[in-house]
Order: structure tokens, then sequence, then C-alpha cells
């Protein structure tokens, strides 16, 4: 996992101001299309979320002619909060179904789906929040919330706080971190270091909860 994120950083990092310069405005579409799949799309967990945000805010600080940071903020949030919604509706709709269907089965790794379902049984409702932070769990907790006949008011209030705190984060740190010199040319070990951070809320509730759980019962 950590290969490919640096695989990632790295390519986009080269080839983004390619695309910027080439597709115009016409870029916060794509962008646009990119989040939605990553959030939206069960069987596209491997779609770059955390390191495209940072990049793109990164960008936003050089290059405000090209890209608004305004705009991606606008955009992206709704772009994240449209797709887990999706995301959510297809495994209400159609959850059973694909799960139970071969060929569709075969798109979604079952160690993925694992890891989301524990995660999701683990912290409940706060899993779509605390989900927003982890890659492959992003992707999939929606999709099981779904299946899981989680009510939707629930599920869009904190799919809501949690796309708006995600981009937010990604986009702003990227902003105004991504253009230190020192940033710059250790831009791998920081995002690194963001995946890690972005950690912390999901390993802080796991402390809390594991001490609930293993503190005697009151009498």
């Amino acid at each position: 996992m950590i290969t490919t994120l640096l695989t990632t950083v790295s390519g986009f990092s080269t080839y983004l101001p390619h695309l910027i310069s080439q597709f115009g405005s016409g870029f916060y579409l794509i962008l646009f299309l990119l989040i939605f799949c990553e959030t939206g799309v069960v069987f596209l967990p491997f779609l770059p979320g955390d390191s495209l945000l940072f990049l793109c805010g990164s960008f936003a600080a050089i290059a405000n002619d090209h890209l608004n940071i305004v705009i991606l903020l606008i955009s992206l949030i709704i772009a994240a909060f449209l797709g887990d919604n999706t995301n959510f509706w297809i495994g209400q709709k159609f959850g059973k179904h694909i799960l139970n269907h071969p060929r569709w089965r075969k798109l979604i790794k079952e160690e993925y789906l694992e890891k989301a379902n524990h995660f999701f049984e683990k912290y409940g409702s706060l899993a779509i929040f605390l989900g927003r932070f982890i890659p492959i769990i992003r992707t999939i907790i929606p999709f099981t919330a779904g299946v899981g006949k989680m009510p939707a008011g629930k599920f869009r209030l904190f799919n809501l706080i949690g796309g708006v705190t995600w981009v937010t984060i990604a986009l702003m740190s990227g902003f105004f971190f991504g253009n230190i010199s020192f940033v710059k040319n250790h831009i791998e070990l920081i995002m690194l270091a963001i995946v890690i951070v972005s950690l912390i809320p999901v390993l802080v509730t796991f402390v809390i909860q594991h001490k609930k759980e293993g503190s005697p019962d009151e009498e």
C-alpha cells in the first residue's frame, strides 16, 4: 500500500501541471469525476483520493489563475457527498445481488469487504465519518452501510460531515504547505505523513472503545 501511494504521488506531481494546461476549466470536471468515482463506485477503491486532493491544493496555491481553491472546495465536497450517497444507494438496492452473484462478487476483493464489514460493525454510524480518512475503506464502507440497511438520514448526516472534513483538510493542507521548499522536495514522505495523521481519529476512537470494552461493568 505504501509503495502504491508513493508511486501515485510521484506520477500525479509530474503530470498534473500538463493536465491542467491541456484541459483548462474542464479539469474541474475531471477532478469531480475522479473523486465521485473513488467514493461512489465500490469496484474502484484503487483510485487516488488523499494524494490527488493534496496535490490539487498545492497547485491551486501557485497557479490560482488555473485552479481556484474555492471552486475546488465546493465542487469536490459535492463530488465526495454525491459519491458516497450513490455507493450507499447501490448497496441498498443491489448489494445483496452483487454479493451473491459470482461475476460481480469477483470485482470486490474479499479482504476489502471483510475489513469494511468489521470496521462498520465496530464503529457503527461513526464508521461513515472515520472511513473517509482510510483508503479502500473509504470506498467500501458506504456500500456496506447500504447493504446493512443503515437509516438514510443518519447516513447522509455522517456522510456530509465526513466529506466536508476530508476534502477540506486534504485540499487546504496542500494549499498552505504544499509549496514550502522542504515539502516540495519531500512530497512522497509528506503525503505518507498526511495519511498517517489522517488515521489519528480512527486510532483515538479505537483506543477509547477498547478501554470501554476492557473496563469492568459497573454494578
